[in-house]
Protein backbone atom coordinates (compact mmCIF):
# COMPACT_ATOMS: atom_id res chain seq x y z
CA UNK A 1 0.00 0.00 0.00
CA UNK A 2 1.12 3.82 -1.30
CA UNK A 3 -0.27 6.74 0.00
CA UNK A 4 -0.49 9.90 -1.87
CA UNK A 5 -0.51 13.64 -0.57
CA UNK A 6 -0.57 17.13 -2.08
CA UNK A 7 2.53 19.30 -1.59
CA UNK A 8 1.91 22.63 0.28
CA UNK A 9 2.86 26.07 -1.36
CA UNK A 10 4.72 27.82 1.57
CA UNK A 11 7.35 26.00 2.39
CA UNK A 12 10.66 25.68 4.74
CA UNK A 13 14.34 25.42 5.16
CA UNK A 14 14.98 22.74 8.00
CA UNK A 15 18.51 21.41 7.66
CA UNK A 16 18.86 20.91 11.39
CA UNK A 17 15.79 18.28 12.81
CA UNK A 18 16.15 15.21 10.87
CA UNK A 19 19.05 14.11 8.04
CA UNK A 20 18.23 13.57 4.41
CA UNK A 21 18.41 9.98 3.80
CA UNK A 22 17.64 10.04 -0.59
CA UNK A 23 17.69 11.95 -3.42
CA UNK A 24 14.54 13.18 -5.17
CA UNK A 25 13.69 9.71 -7.93
CA UNK A 26 13.59 12.74 -11.29
CA UNK A 27 15.85 14.79 -10.09
CA UNK A 28 17.61 15.13 -13.92
CA UNK A 29 13.71 16.28 -14.86
CA UNK A 30 13.47 18.57 -11.67
CA UNK A 31 16.33 20.11 -12.99
CA UNK A 32 15.24 20.80 -16.41
CA UNK A 33 12.40 22.74 -14.81
CA UNK A 34 14.60 24.78 -12.47
CA UNK A 35 17.01 25.95 -15.89
CA UNK A 36 13.41 26.71 -16.77
CA UNK A 37 12.53 28.68 -14.24
CA UNK A 38 15.55 30.23 -13.98
CA UNK A 39 15.55 31.99 -17.87
CA UNK A 40 12.66 34.47 -16.41
CA UNK A 41 12.44 37.51 -15.79
CA UNK A 42 11.13 38.66 -12.26
CA UNK A 43 8.25 39.64 -14.00
CA UNK A 44 7.71 36.54 -16.05
CA UNK A 45 8.06 34.63 -12.94
CA UNK A 46 5.71 36.65 -10.92
CA UNK A 47 2.85 36.47 -13.63
CA UNK A 48 3.66 32.56 -13.92
CA UNK A 49 3.38 31.78 -10.68
CA UNK A 50 0.64 34.36 -9.75
CA UNK A 51 0.89 36.18 -6.58
CA UNK A 52 2.24 38.84 -4.66
CA UNK A 53 5.55 40.97 -4.58
CA UNK A 54 6.47 39.98 -1.57
CA UNK A 55 5.73 35.83 -2.56
CA UNK A 56 7.53 36.66 -5.94
CA UNK A 57 10.60 38.31 -4.27
CA UNK A 58 11.10 35.64 -1.65
CA UNK A 59 10.85 32.99 -4.37
CA UNK A 60 12.90 34.64 -7.01
CA UNK A 61 15.67 35.05 -5.04
CA UNK A 62 14.84 31.36 -3.74
CA UNK A 63 15.57 30.45 -7.86
CA UNK A 64 18.27 31.87 -8.32
CA UNK A 65 20.16 30.64 -5.68
CA UNK A 66 18.63 27.29 -6.22
CA UNK A 67 21.18 23.88 -5.79
CA UNK A 68 19.51 20.70 -5.84
CA UNK A 69 22.01 19.17 -4.16
CA UNK A 70 22.63 21.41 -0.57
CA UNK A 71 21.30 22.55 1.86
CA UNK A 72 18.37 20.14 1.84
CA UNK A 73 15.49 19.42 3.88
CA UNK A 74 13.47 16.43 4.36
CA UNK A 75 10.26 16.46 2.06
CA UNK A 76 7.86 15.84 4.79
CA UNK A 77 9.57 18.60 7.05
CA UNK A 78 9.47 21.27 3.97
CA UNK A 79 5.98 21.67 3.47
CA UNK A 80 3.93 23.97 5.97
CA UNK A 81 -0.01 23.71 4.45
CA UNK A 82 -2.27 22.94 7.03
CA UNK A 83 -2.49 19.06 5.90
CA UNK A 84 0.77 19.40 7.27
CA UNK A 85 0.23 21.07 10.62
CA UNK A 86 -2.67 18.37 11.17
CA UNK A 87 -0.26 15.79 10.10
CA UNK A 88 2.64 17.45 12.86
CA UNK A 89 5.27 15.01 11.82
CA UNK A 90 8.01 17.10 14.29
CA UNK A 91 6.24 14.99 16.94
CA UNK A 92 6.56 11.49 15.25
CA UNK A 93 7.71 8.81 16.68
CA UNK A 94 10.55 6.41 15.29
CA UNK A 95 8.21 4.11 14.32
CA UNK A 96 6.01 6.55 12.74
CA UNK A 97 8.29 7.99 10.37
CA UNK A 98 9.57 3.91 9.62
CA UNK A 99 5.95 3.90 8.80
CA UNK A 100 5.93 6.69 6.52
CA UNK A 101 9.18 6.32 4.60
CA UNK A 102 7.97 3.39 3.36
CA UNK A 103 4.28 3.94 2.12
CA UNK A 104 3.91 7.88 2.05
CA UNK A 105 4.99 9.90 -1.17
CA UNK A 106 4.14 13.41 -1.81
CA UNK A 107 3.03 14.45 -5.64
CA UNK A 108 5.22 17.56 -7.11
CA UNK A 109 4.56 19.80 -10.20
CA UNK A 110 8.79 20.52 -9.39
CA UNK A 111 9.77 16.74 -8.29
CA UNK A 112 7.30 14.60 -9.91
CA UNK A 113 7.28 12.63 -6.93
CA UNK A 114 9.16 12.93 -3.14
CA UNK A 115 9.59 10.36 0.08
CA UNK A 116 9.30 11.73 3.51
CA UNK A 117 13.46 11.96 3.71
CA UNK A 118 14.37 12.91 0.07
CA UNK A 119 15.86 16.01 0.49
CA UNK A 120 14.30 18.92 -1.53
CA UNK A 121 14.67 22.91 -1.19
CA UNK A 122 11.49 25.17 -0.97
CA UNK A 123 10.24 25.92 -4.87
CA UNK A 124 6.85 27.52 -6.33
CA UNK A 125 5.15 25.58 -8.81
CA UNK A 126 2.20 23.95 -8.79
CA UNK A 127 1.24 21.07 -10.97
CA UNK A 128 -1.43 22.87 -12.86
CA UNK A 129 1.20 26.32 -13.66
CA UNK A 130 0.76 27.32 -17.31
CA UNK A 131 4.30 26.79 -18.12
CA UNK A 132 5.62 26.84 -21.19
CA UNK A 133 8.08 24.50 -22.19
CA UNK A 134 9.69 22.78 -25.30
CA UNK A 135 8.08 19.51 -26.61
CA UNK A 136 5.34 19.47 -23.60
CA UNK A 137 2.59 21.45 -23.55
CA UNK A 138 2.14 21.68 -19.32
CA UNK A 139 3.17 20.11 -16.23
CA UNK A 140 0.95 17.07 -17.27
CA UNK A 141 1.87 16.23 -19.99
CA UNK A 142 5.88 16.89 -19.00
CA UNK A 143 5.58 14.13 -15.87
CA UNK A 144 3.50 11.99 -18.12
CA UNK A 145 3.25 8.55 -16.65
CA UNK A 146 6.63 8.77 -15.07
CA UNK A 147 4.58 8.87 -11.48
CA UNK A 148 2.53 6.25 -12.20
CA UNK A 149 4.64 3.59 -13.79
CA UNK A 150 7.32 4.34 -10.61
CA UNK A 151 4.56 3.59 -8.09
CA UNK A 152 2.83 0.71 -10.13
CA UNK A 153 6.19 -1.04 -9.38
CA UNK A 154 6.33 -0.58 -6.25
CA UNK A 155 2.70 -1.55 -5.07
CA UNK A 156 -0.89 -2.99 -6.34
CA UNK A 157 -2.86 -0.38 -3.72
CA UNK A 158 -2.37 3.05 -3.87
CA UNK A 159 -4.60 4.99 -1.23
CA UNK A 160 -5.19 8.61 -2.25
CA UNK A 161 -5.77 11.52 -0.23
CA UNK A 162 -4.22 13.93 -3.46
CA UNK A 163 -6.24 16.78 -4.23
CA UNK A 164 -7.75 16.55 -7.93
CA UNK A 165 -5.11 18.83 -9.36
CA UNK A 166 -2.10 16.18 -8.15
CA UNK A 167 -4.44 12.63 -8.19
CA UNK A 168 -4.85 13.29 -11.83
CA UNK A 169 -1.42 13.22 -12.65
CA UNK A 170 -1.63 9.35 -11.88
CA UNK A 171 -5.36 8.77 -12.33
CA UNK A 172 -4.91 9.48 -16.11
CA UNK A 173 -2.64 6.46 -16.97
CA UNK A 174 -4.55 3.87 -14.21
CA UNK A 175 -4.60 0.01 -14.81
CA UNK A 176 -5.73 -2.78 -13.83
CA UNK A 177 -2.84 -3.65 -11.93
CA UNK A 178 -3.49 -1.37 -9.45
CA UNK A 179 -6.24 -0.41 -6.78
CA UNK A 180 -6.77 3.31 -6.57
CA UNK A 181 -9.27 4.39 -3.64
CA UNK A 182 -10.03 7.89 -3.13
CA UNK A 183 -10.74 9.06 0.55
CA UNK A 184 -13.42 11.52 0.86
CA UNK A 185 -13.74 13.75 4.01
CA UNK A 186 -17.35 15.54 3.84
CA UNK A 187 -20.98 16.52 5.49
CA UNK A 188 -23.89 15.07 4.46
CA UNK A 189 -26.53 17.82 3.51
CA UNK A 190 -29.31 18.12 1.35
CA UNK A 191 -29.05 14.44 0.33
CA UNK A 192 -25.21 15.11 -0.72
CA UNK A 193 -21.61 14.69 0.54
CA UNK A 194 -20.60 18.18 0.78
CA UNK A 195 -16.25 18.68 0.86
CA UNK A 196 -14.75 21.79 1.90
CA UNK A 197 -11.47 22.93 1.08
CA UNK A 198 -9.76 23.59 4.67
CA UNK A 199 -11.79 20.46 6.40
CA UNK A 200 -10.75 18.37 4.01
CA UNK A 201 -7.27 18.99 4.00
CA UNK A 202 -7.28 19.02 7.68
CA UNK A 203 -8.75 15.62 7.42
CA UNK A 204 -6.04 14.20 4.66
CA UNK A 205 -3.20 15.11 7.38
CA UNK A 206 -5.01 13.53 9.95
CA UNK A 207 -5.83 10.12 7.97
CA UNK A 208 -2.17 10.24 7.75
CA UNK A 209 -1.23 10.44 10.91
CA UNK A 210 -4.10 7.94 12.20
CA UNK A 211 -2.40 5.46 9.69
CA UNK A 212 1.01 6.45 10.91
CA UNK A 213 0.31 5.60 14.24
CA UNK A 214 -1.65 2.54 13.78
CA UNK A 215 0.72 0.92 11.21
CA UNK A 216 -2.34 0.49 8.71
CA UNK A 217 -1.68 -2.22 6.41
CA UNK A 218 -5.02 -2.70 4.45
CA UNK A 219 -8.41 -1.37 3.99
CA UNK A 220 -10.11 -2.93 6.36
CA UNK A 221 -8.01 -0.99 8.80
CA UNK A 222 -8.02 2.21 7.19
CA UNK A 223 -11.98 2.52 7.14
CA UNK A 224 -12.11 2.54 11.43
CA UNK A 225 -10.36 6.14 11.18
CA UNK A 226 -13.00 8.31 13.25
CA UNK A 227 -11.04 11.68 13.82
CA UNK A 228 -12.01 15.11 13.65
CA UNK A 229 -15.80 13.67 14.23
CA UNK A 230 -15.49 11.65 11.00
CA UNK A 231 -16.92 8.41 10.17
CA UNK A 232 -16.70 5.58 7.43
CA UNK A 233 -20.64 5.66 5.57
CA UNK A 234 -20.48 2.28 3.96
CA UNK A 235 -23.79 3.60 2.12
CA UNK A 236 -21.53 6.59 0.06
CA UNK A 237 -18.12 4.10 -0.38
CA UNK A 238 -17.78 1.68 -3.07
CA UNK A 239 -14.88 -0.08 -4.41
CA UNK A 240 -13.11 3.03 -5.34
CA UNK A 241 -13.98 5.60 -3.33
CA UNK A 242 -13.90 5.22 0.72
CA UNK A 243 -16.65 7.86 2.32
CA UNK A 244 -16.42 9.84 5.77
CA UNK A 245 -18.73 12.04 6.96
CA UNK A 246 -18.41 14.37 9.49
CA UNK A 247 -21.75 14.43 12.11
Amino acid sequence: MKIIISPAKKMKRETDSLEVRNLPAFLEKTKYLMDYLKSLTYEEAKTLWKCNDSIAQLNYERLKAMDLQRNLTPALLAYEGIQYQYMAPSVFEDTHWDYIEEHLYILSGFYGMVKPFDGIVPYRLEMQTRVVLEDYKNLYDFWGSHIYEKMKGETDCIVNLASKEYSKCIEAYLSDEVNFITCIFGEYKNGKVIEKGTQVKMARGEMVRYMAENNIKDLSQLIKFDRLGYHYTNKFSNEKKLVFIKE
